[in-house]
C-alpha cells in the first residue's frame, strides 16, 4: 500500500507520479553557459529511482545574470542545445517529469564558485553586477549596476526568450527563481531595493517588478503547462522581507496563474540567523498553502522519508524537494517506498538491486 508521497497529483495538464522532487543545484560545471557531460550523468543519474520531478539547476537568462562564469545558462542556441542533450536522456530512460528553474543572479552575479571560496570574480571574467539598487551583498562584493527602465526591458525580454527555448526543448514544468537573495528577491527585501521610482517603497512597488516577471513568463509559456516560483519566505534580518509579505506576495502569484510556490528562506543578507534543522521551512510551505491558497513545495533538510510523507500526509505541503539528500542517495526514492509505502519507478537495468530485501524494510 501506497504513502502519501507516492499518490500521484497533476497541474494543469501535467501529471506527477509521486511527490517528490529533485531540487535545482548549481554544478558550476558549465562552460558559457552550456551544459556537459557532467550534466546528462547528474540529473540522469538522479532521475533514475524515479522522483515525480527533477529540476535542472537554476539556468540564466543572460551571461551577466549568471551567478558564477561557470553556471548553467539558456541565452544561446549552443546553451538549448546542451540542454536538450540531458532532456532527451531523461525522457528515454526515465520517467520523471522534467523542470527548468530559470534564474537572474543581480547582485550576487560575478562570482567563483564555492570550492574556490564564493567571492567575487577578480580576473578578466569579470562582469558588473546588476540589481534594483547599487547596494551590495556584502563589504567584499562588487558594486552593482542598478537597472534603469532599459535595463528592467532586457531582464523581461531576457526572461521570455528563455521561457520560449523551454518551450522548444519540451520540459514540463519551469520555475521561476525568486529566492536566496537573487535579483527577483532583490527588488522584494527592502534591505537591497532603496528605489524611489515605482518599483520600489511600499510592498507594492517591490513586488511590481517580481510580478512583471511573472505575467511575462506565463503569456510566453503554454496554458497547459505548470509555472511557479521560488521564493525565500523570509530574510531573517529585522526590517526585511517577511512571511506575511510572503504569503501576499504568493497570493498575488496565484491569482496570475502560478501553479506552485517552491518554499526556501534566507539568502539575501549575511547577517542572516538561521537553524536548518531538518524541515525548519516546511511551516513556510503550510502556512503559504494554507493562507494564499497556491499548491507548495516543502523543502531545507528534508532526508528521512517518515518526514517527507507527514508534510504530505499532513497537508503541509504538496510536494517534497530533496538537494543533499539526493546527492548522497541517488535511489532516495527507493529507500522512500521501502520505508512509507510505494512502488518507484525502477530501470529495467536495476531491477535486480530493487529485488533484493533491504534491511529493516517491511
Amino acid at each position: 500500500m501506497s504513502g502519501q508521497l507516492f499518490s500521484p497529483i497533476e497541474l494543469r495538464s501535467v501529471r506527477f507520479e509521486n511527490r517528490i522532487v529533485v531540487s535545482p543545484m548549481c554544478q558550476y560545471s558549465a562552460s558559457d553557459g552550456t551544459a556537459c557531460d557532467w550534466h546528462v550523468v547528474n540529473l540522469g543519474h538522479l532521475a533514475l529511482s524515479g522522483p515525480g520531478l527533477v529540476f535542472f539547476e537554476a539556468t540564466h537568462v543572460s551571461p551577466e545574470g549568471r551567478i558564477t562564469p561557470d553556471c548553467l545558462g539558456l541565452y544561446s542556441d549552443e546553451n538549448e542545445a546542451g540542454i536538450a542533450r540531458v532532456v532527451s536522456f531523461l525522457r528515454e530512460w526515465t520517467r520523471s517529469k522534467i523542470g527548468v528553474q530559470l534564474a537572474h543572479a543581480g547582485r550576487k552575479a560575478s562570482t567563483l564558485p564555492p570550492w574556490q571560496g564564493g567571492g567575487p570574480v577578480l580576473d578578466e571574467r569579470a562582469w558588473t553586477p546588476l540589481a534594483p539598487s547599487a547596494v551590495p551583498y556584502d563589504e567584499n562584493a562588487a558594486i552593482p549596476q542598478a537597472l534603469d527602465d532599459a535595463g528592467l526591458q532586457k531582464v523581461r525580454d531576457d526572461f521570455v526568450s528563455a521561457v520560449r527555448r523551454c518551450v522548444r526543448l519540451g520540459v514540463d514544468a519551469i520555475e521561476l527563481h525568486f529566492a536566496h537573495g537573487y535579483l527577483a528577491h532583490e527588488f522584494l527585501s527592502p534591505l537591497s531595493n532603496q528605489r524611489t521610482d515605482g518599483y520600489g517603497g511600499g510592498l507594492a512597488e517591490r513586488m511590481r517588478f517580481p510580478l512583471e516577471l511573472f505575467e511575462a513568463a506565463r503569456a510566453a509559456w503554454p496554458q497547459a503547462l505548470p509555472l511557479g516560483v521560488r521564493i525565500s519566505a523570509t530574510d531573517y534580518v529585522e526590517g526585511g522581507w517577511n512571511p506575511d509579505e510572503a504569503t501576499i506576495f504568493s497570493a498575488e502569484l496565484g491569482r496570475r496563474g502560478c501553479d506552485f510556490v517552491d518554499c526556501s528562506s534566507g539568502g539575501l543578507s549575511p547577517a542572516q540567523q538561521i537553524d536548518a534543522r531538518p524541515g525548519y521551512q516546511v511551516g513556510f510551505a503550510r502556512d503559504i498553502r494554507r493562507d494564499a491558497g497556491v499548491a507548495t513545495i516543502a523543502i531545507g533538510a528534508i532526508v528521512d522519508p517518515h518526514m517527507a510523507e507527514r508534510i504530505v500526509a499532513e497537508g503541509d505541503a504538496d510536494f517534497v524537494a530533496l538537494a543533499r539528500g539526493f546527492l548522497r542517495d541517488p535511489r532516495w526514492a527507493w529507500d522512500a517506498a521501502d520505508a512509507v509505502g510505494g512502488e518507484p519507478f525502477v530501470p529495467n537495468q536495476y531491477l535486480r538491486a530493487r529485488r533484493v530485501p533491504r534491511p529493516g524494510a517491511s
